[in-house]
């Protein structure tokens, strides 16, 4: 039976996208602060460039459809919330002292933050393949520009995290890991590079 989507829950998607986004800048100017490793310093500096670049395509979005970018919602301020925790959450790590720590602490808050953001385009992407006309369109092209960035920034900073933990319990690790190496772009992916990280040790 077809149904029609549901104009109003996907234009709630967008504000939580666009304020997740909005979270992510900020989460990344604070993770970097925290990054220990130089090679993830530089990892997720790129990351915090490509968040940007993200804000701007969803504001562009906003612009297509005429919807306004700053349309308050209960579940929006939920985002703004969480978001802000986990920046304060590096921010108590920091102030701890230990630089290692803070770096775990950070790689786990973008984690979680990614989590949602790679939701957020997944559930974008399924709206611009099951809708017509300009939503569709407008949607599609954002997807596209942005879909591959976020696969990248899950896996490789559960991959970073994963063995900077593994290192932190006196283990031997695999730095930069195995994500990293095998430039992993999707879930496959990403459980075939965790798999083969005994090899690469």
């Amino acid at each position: 039976m077809q149904r029609k989507f549901n104009d109003d829950q996907v234009h709630e998607l967008l504000y939580q996208a666009l304020e997740t986004e909005r979270g992510g800048i900020k989460l990344y100017t604070t993770a970097i602060r925290a990054a220990a490793n130089d090679d993830l310093r530089k990892e997720w500096e790129g990351y915090l460039s490509e968040t940007r670049t993200h804000e701007s395509v969803l504001t562009h979005v906003f612009t297509e459809l005429g919807l306004d970018p700053e349309t308050p919602s209960p579940g929006r301020a939920v985002v703004a919330h969480i978001g802000d925790s986990l920046v304060q959450a590096i921010e108590m790590a920091l102030q701890d002292g230990n630089p290692e720590a803070a770096q775990l602490v950070a790689g786990e808050c973008v984690v979680l933050a990614e989590t949602k953001d790679h939701l957020n385009w997944e559930l974008i992407g399924h709206v611009a393949k099951h809708s017509s006309g300009e939503m569709s369109k407008v949607l599609k092209q954002a997807y596209e520009a942005v879909e591959q960035d976020e696969d990248h920034h899950l896996y490789h900073t559960t991959g970073w995290t994963r063995e900077l933990w593994i290192d932190s319990l006196g283990f031997p690790a695999v730095l930069p890991p195995p994500e990293e190496v095998k430039n992993v772009e999707t879930a496959i992916g990403a459980s075939r590079a965790e798999h083969a990280r005994s090899e690469m040790l």
